[in-house]
């Protein structure tokens, strides 16, 4: 059996105050070098989780009350704080408006109504918005609520499906995808990760679907924040997120529940029933979202790995080294200063999975994909099984990591599943969340 040993919250949370103060004098820096990677288990070595159940001033939490009105907000702040970054006071409250700006009430061979809504945050023409992707199933109706799957993609929504109807997306994109040239989308990109997204599969199921472009939100690379979402934010003078505000992972968790904002004005949606997905670096979002966000139902994490679902004590795969390295602009400044210092880091992310309880879970694993350490997501979902226990669920299952299986799913409230294959969505893994979110959704009597 997997037993973990916790961390005193005080002496862990004193420490990495002293090591804030040590990053902040230089005593502690960075390394310009990739660190090395390890992918050996035995190498791996000892560490100490902080407690999810015992505060920074070292009181047990011993009741739901405890946990919900004092130690789930003091660990949303160290999260904020060290690791993703504040949604930063806007001088405005930001007040988004939606556009219906396409509908086709046959789409999909009849099937389904697709509409394209435009979440609009800026009275500019050009200003940031969110172009939103909604398929209905068509016999839907506003007598009949259906739940609804929401994710961020990563190639626009017009690859999502080859519908030449479908806006080509304009913004900014990674290189090296199908159809993209220059960092844009061309006609040739339409249906390019519909693999991903088996959009009749899940309407078939009794689902809708919502997605945008993370891309819309912020650009994924390190462009100084000048550009999305972020700008919106700043203060007279301001040009750049303070040290314990947003990165991009904040702005894409943000957006995420802006789109949730729109599903809930929709008649057809069932508001109590919106499973929020997202694959590798927006697995990272999911969670982030869902830990903030309490009206998504069911939150599902697919190969989030580092940052994400994977513990970030372990030295396996990719590390908190690595990932600020490669990718700046991922996370709030602040958690730059555990480069190589991970047990200072006054959490870890079972919390952020505990976060979410007592809501279900799903954390998902790929036995090829040793980048985001499938046995650090195991654990992490195991060491936030006493919070889920102490909200009255079933926490996880299992005690033991289940071997990979092309069908293999653990469907208790932090449910878990590890197939074989790659870093990848599949319409088996759609199979598995869309059996896992009628499994719970059963058992809530929905």
């Amino acid at each position: 059996m997997l037993r973990f040993q916790y961390a005193a919250g005080l002496r862990i949370h004193a420490v990495a105050i002293l090591a804030l103060a040590l990053a902040g004098s230089g005593a502690i820096t960075t390394c310009a070098q990739q660190p090395v990677i390890n992918f050996d288990e035995s190498k791996v070595g000892p560490y100490t989780l902080p407690d999810p159940l015992l505060s920074t001033s070292g009181r047990k939490v011993a009741t739901s009350e405890q946990w919900t009105q004092e130690r789930r907000p003091e660990l949303a702040r160290l999260f904020e704080t060290h690791v993703y970054g504040q949604v930063p006071h806007s001088q405005s409250p930001m007040q988004p408006k939606f556009r219906v700006t396409s509908e086709d009430t046959h789409a999909l061979a009849g099937t389904a109504v697709r509409r394209e809504v435009s979440i609009i945050f800026s009275e500019k023409p050009d200003g940031p918005r969110i172009d939103l992707l909604l398929y209905l199933p068509r016999e839907v109706g506003t007598r009949t609520r259906v739940p609804a799957f929401l994710g961020l993609n990563f190639a626009g929504n017009h690859a999502v499906d080859t519908d030449p109807r479908i806006t080509l997306s304009r913004q900014w994109m990674r290189n090296g995808g199908k159809g993209v040239v220059d960092h844009h989308a061309t006609e040739a990109s339409r249906g390019a990760d519909s693999a991903s997204w088996p959009v009749e599969r899940i309407l078939a199921s009794g689902y809708a679907l919502a997605t945008a472009y993370y891309g819309d939100l912020n650009p994924d690379y390190d462009d100084g924040f000048n550009n999305g979402i972020h700008p919106l934010f700043y203060l007279p003078g301001q040009n750049h997120p303070a040290d314990d505000e947003w990165g991009s992972i904040g702005a894409w968790a943000w957006g995420l529940s802006r789109a949730l904002d729109y599903l809930l004005t929709v008649p057809e949606v069932d508001p109590h029933r919106v499973v929020l997905m997202g694959h590798s670096r927006l697995g990272k979002t999911a969670l982030w979202a869902g830990a903030l966000d309490p009206r998504f139902a069911i939150v599902i994490a697919v190969q989030s790995g580092c940052g994400g679902a994977a513990l970030s004590r372990r030295n396996f795969g990719e590390t908190v080294e690595r990932i600020n390295t490669s990718f700046p602009h991922w996370f709030c400044t602040n958690f730059r200063r555990y480069n190589g210092h991970e047990a200072l880091l006054p959490v870890d992310q079972h919390e952020l999975i505990a976060l979410i309880a007592p809501r279900p879970v799903l954390i998902c694993s790929a036995d090829e994909d040793l980048w985001a350490d499938p046995k650090g997501e195991f654990l992490a979902a195991l060491a936030a099984d006493p919070v889920y226990r102490l909200l009255g669920t079933d926490g996880l299952a299992v005690t033991e990591m289940p071997k990979p299986a092309p069908n293999q799913l653990v469907k208790s409230t932090i449910g878990y599943r590890i197939r074989p294959g790659k870093h990848q969505v599949t319409t088996l893994d759609w199979d598995a969340f869309i059996e896992f979110a009628d499994h719970h959704f059963r058992r809530q009597g929905r």
